[in-house]
C-alpha cells in the first residue's frame, strides 16, 4: 500500500503544530507542511478546503480533513490512524 498524500498546515512557535508533526514523524511518514503564520494564500487556501476552520494546525490525508492534532491524537489512540496513513 503506498502512502497518501499528507499535508499540515501550521505556525510557528506553535506547540499543537509541534505534537501533530512529531507524532507523523513517529510514525515514519512523510508530509507537505505549509506555514501560515504570515497568512497569504495558503492561510486561504486553508480555509477554503476546511471553511470555518481558524487554528491550526489543520490535517489532511490524501485530501481529507481531519482536524487538529487532537483529532489526530485521538485517531491514533483509537487504532485507526495507522490505516489512513496506509500503515
Amino acid at each position: 500500500m503506498s502512502q497518501p498524500k499528507i499535508e499540515i498546515y501550521t505556525k510557528m512557535f506553535c506547540g499543537y503544530c509541534a505534537r501533530a508533526k512529531q507524532l507523523l514523524r513517529q510514525k515514519g511518514v512523510s508530509f507537505e507542511e505549509y506555514d501560515i503564520t504570515m497568512g497569504g494564500p495558503r492561510q486561504a487556501e486553508m480555509q477554503q478546503r476546511r471553511p470555518g476552520a481558524t487554528t491550526v494546525p489543520q490535517i489532511f490525508i490524501d485530501g481529507e480533513a481531519i482536524g487538529g492534532s487532537d483529532d489526530l491524537a485521538r485517531l491514533e489512540r483509537e487504532g485507526r490512524l495507522d490505516a489512513l496513513l496506509g500503515l
